[in-house]
């Protein structure tokens, strides 16, 4: 029974699925018939066909982009490109150059520069490792939180220099370069040395932080000095290190050198002499030139107070004034051998011309023209040799204002030496229309007037030179303009005149040099001060040596001498500087004596003092 049933169930069960399948095959049909509906296995290989496709096209589409990225990369714009790479990792950087060295006339080295390391950083690259900052400012002794801020100041920039850090010496640079710091690199500059110190600076004058002259010389000669720099390309990596060098775009030319007409020797004779006269005679400054009369060259000139040029910063800025050329002052007594040399010119006076100074004084408008003494009675000799003011207002009252001033404007004054020095001045000498009552009386005797102690000197120069007045340089051997300003003759009268100064009676006897004969003229002038003249003075001495075979001409100015200690006089205070120096200068160039006589008169009465001694 129970096999039956199941029979039975079975064969039920088989046409039931048998109604369902002959129903689906006729919607099957009709879907054929009408809009087919595919099968389950059809339908899966048509999606596999779609997507194939998709992801084709797709990759299709991606290739044809990357080509046209590549063709625009590397046909189209690859300039621009380039360009942008290159920026990266292609630097042109400097290549240092030395400045030209500067030597004196015998070729001794008066500034030369020197190979110097600067220190500089990547603040970019740098900010990046903040704990290596404490020990980057422990090694160049720089406090950390004003490192710290200097360098996120600049930390949108490529470069910076260390502070206080550059053109150091190359050891410490090596030191600091050996902590490996990232960012901190070093490069090669020169920085310029002056071994002479103080003694030379005025003349030099100094170089900025990048070796441009500023002062002096290095300012006068910059151009010919400063050497031009090259530039190379080299590849940096991301540090900056520099990992290869491309290519030499210029190569660097070293600056020319110069030799000066200074003489080394000359020159810190010089300058001792003054800075021996400031601390005798309390003086706030001096100054002192020495020219070579038959070139014109200046041997030497020395200012003080002065400067060290190897470190300007620590300096005052008013001892960087060359006051041989910009200062100007009233040259006092050492006007008078010109006013007489104008009134020889003019045929009014003689030498032997005889010239009364009796009672001592003259009239000067409210004021008085005074002479240290009554002199009484002189000749025009007698005028220079007692530096009488009274006496050669008189001679240059036989003058016409036009004379006077136009003689003077031939020896100089008024207008510039055209020494080629940076700031020099041309001084103040006002035409005679601006001249009332009795300016050209004072003008005799140096007031009224402003010169330079190079003028001075100058003027001194021509007298020596036969009348002929040489332009002044710095450079030896540079030819220089020359031109005639007085008749020989006249200008060998006034030398005589002058040899009487350093003479007994004379007023610069500590002026004199034993074995030769010396032409000068003292100068005493009151410094002006508002409106007026204060009871300050400014000690002056001019002179040429020797008379007969003229070599030296130098002026010499010491301003506000202390009266308490060895006077205010020419004589006494800048004399002793003319003899010091002028000795030396003599010997050292081997310079014959003119004055044998007095020279073996002086010998012998040695020898019977130390025959008297024994």
């Amino acid at each position: 029974m129970k096999g039956r049933g199941s029979s039975i169930g079975s064969r039920e069960s088989r046409q039931r699925e048998g109604g369902f399948a002959r129903l689906f095959g006729m919607f099957g049909s009709r879907a054929a018939n009408g809009e087919p509906r595919p099968s389950r296995r059809n339908r899966a290989q048509f999606n596999l066909r779609g997507r194939l496709k998709l992801v084709v096209g797709t990759l299709a589409l991606c290739a044809v982009a990357l080509v046209g990225r590549a063709v625009d990369l590397q046909l189209v714009d690859n300039a621009f490109y380039q360009k942008k790479a290159e920026a990266r990792i292609l630097r042109e950087i400097p290549i240092p150059t030395s400045r030209g060295m500067i030597t004196d006339r015998n070729g001794e080295p008066l500034a030369v520069s020197t190979p110097v390391a600067s220190l500089w950083a990547n603040p970019q690259e740098l900010s990046k490792y903040p704990d290596r900052l404490p020990e980057l400012a422990e090694a160049t002794n720089l406090p950390l939180d004003y490192l710290t801020r200097y360098v996120s100041q600049r930390a949108e920039k490529e470069f910076m220099y260390i502070p206080r850090h550059r053109r150091i010496s190359p050891g410490a640079a090596r030191k600091i370069l050996a902590l490996d710091i990232p960012g901190v690199f070093s490069q090669r500059e020169y920085r310029r040395f002056y071994p002479q110190g103080e003694a030379m600076a005025h003349i030099l004058g100094f170089t900025n932080i990048d070796d441009q002259g500023q002062e002096g010389v290095e300012l006068a000669f910059d151009d010919w000095l400063r050497g031009k720099p090259g530039a190379e390309k080299v590849i940096r990596d991301r540090r900056g290190r520099i990992v290869e060098n491309v290519d030499l775009v210029r190569a660097a030319q070293p600056g020319k050198d110069l030799t000066l007409s200074i003489d080394r020797r000359i020159q810190y004779l010089t300058y001792r002499e003054l800075k021996r006269a400031l601390l005798e005679s309390g003086a706030s400054s001096a100054s002192a030139v020495v020219l070579d009369v038959h070139t014109g060259e200046v041997l030497a000139m020395a200012n003080l107070p002065s400067f060290n040029p190897n470190a300007v910063e620590s300096g005052q800025r008013e001892s960087h004034r060359n006051r041989a050329v910009t200062d100007l002052i009233e040259p006092g007594s050492t006007m008078k051998p010109l006013t007489v040399a104008a009134a020889l010119e003019a045929g009014v006076v003689t030498p032997d011309t005889l010239i009364d100074t009796n009672p001592g004084w003259m009239p000067n408008g409210r004021f008085r023209t005074t002479d240290t003494s009554n002199h009484g009675v002189l000749t025009v000799t007698g005028v220079i040799t007692k530096s009488s003011n009274v006496g050669v207002s008189k001679i240059v009252a036989k003058l016409s204002d036009q004379d006077f001033y136009e003689f003077l404007r031939r020896f100089g004054y008024g207008q510039s030496t055209e020494s080629g020095f940076p700031g020099e001045a041309a001084g103040l000498f006002p035409p005679p229309s601006r001249w009332f009552g009795t300016t050209k009386q004072t003008m005799s005797y140096g007031y009224g007037i402003s010169v330079t102690p190079l003028q001075i000197a100058h003027a001194y120069a021509a007298l020596a030179n036969g009348g002929r007045m040489i332009q002044p340089t710095f450079v030896k051997g540079q030819p220089q303009e020359t031109r005639q300003v007085l008749d020989p003759t006249i200008a060998h009268e006034v030398m005589k005149m002058m040899q009487t100064v350093t003479e007994p009676g004379g007023t610069a006897k500590d002026a004199a040099i034993l074995g030769y004969h010396v032409a000068g003229k003292t100068g005493t002038a009151r410094i002006a001060s508002g409106g007026g003249y204060s009871r300050r003075y400014a000690a002056f001495f001019a002179g040429v040596v020797p008379v007969d075979n003229p070599r030296f001409s130098m002026a010499v100015v010491v301003m506000d001498p202390d009266p308490s200690r060895r006077g205010y006089y020419g004589g006494r205070v800048a004399g002793p500087v003319f003899h010091n120096v002028m000795e030396g200068s003599l010997r050292l160039m081997d310079v014959p004596p003119d004055d044998i006589e007095t020279w073996l008169a002086a010998q012998e009465k040695a020898q019977k003092k130390r025959g008297v001694a024994r």
